[in-house]
């Protein structure tokens, strides 16, 4: 997913998130946000150790995981 994609699904989680007043849905919706935060943690650290090595770079690229 692209990084304008992430932020549109961190921003729309929120906005539900402020509006909403049902614990259970808060619960849920906090969860989405911290699995969307591991999500771009874990894609950030990819991005980082692919830019020493073009060949796991390329690898990424065509699993998918990065663009």
């Amino acid at each position: 997913m692209s990084d304008e994609t992430l932020a549109t699904i961190d921003a729309l989680l929120k906005s539900v998130l402020d509006e909403t007043d049902d614990p259970d849905k808060s619960y849920k919706l906090r969860t989405a946000l911290q699995l969307l935060e591991i999500h771009q943690d874990n894609t950030e650290r990819l991005r980082e150790a692919a830019d020493s090595d073009a060949d796991l770079q390329e690898r990424l690229h065509q699993l998918g995981y990065l663009r």
